[in-house]
């Protein structure tokens, strides 16, 4: 099992956030441009660990090297429920350098949107902080 994965559902968010290079590109899923560097990847992980509820790994795949995986998961926003993945690459230190996460159907990256769209003036401020 991937260190990121037990983190994140023991959830310990300071073991995540030191898995992180600090130039780290977070893509989002319901965002177009990506977030660059390690202070706002782990403010939106922080955040979106309030949003998701009932959150759970249910498959991970790894590549020969061992340098990408995809970790599936099933979680709910608000009433929705979602699925999604959260794609890591390493980065020669073994530190997580991009994360990637996709999530369907589309009404639960609508509602994923909205609520972390509510709480980004304290995503930013988190970011700005760290």
């Amino acid at each position: 099992m991937h260190p990121f994965r037990t983190a994140v559902e023991a959830h310990d968010l300071d073991a995540v956030e030191a898995m992180l290079a600090e130039d780290v590109v977070f893509t989002s899923p319901v965002v177009f441009k990506p977030y660059s560097g390690k202070p706002f990847t782990a403010a939106i992980l922080r955040t979106v660990s309030e949003v998701f509820t009932d959150f759970r790994y249910v498959r991970e795949m790894a590549s020969a090297d061992g340098r990408d995986h995809a970790l599936v998961f099933a979680a709910k926003v608000g009433d929705r429920e979602i699925s999604g993945c959260d794609f890591l690459h390493l980065n020669e230190a073994g530190e997580i350098d991009d994360l990637m996460v996709m999530v369907r159907p589309l009404s639960g990256a609508q509602a994923l949107a909205a609520a972390m769209g509510a709480r980004f003036d304290e995503v930013t401020r988190q970011a700005s902080a760290g």
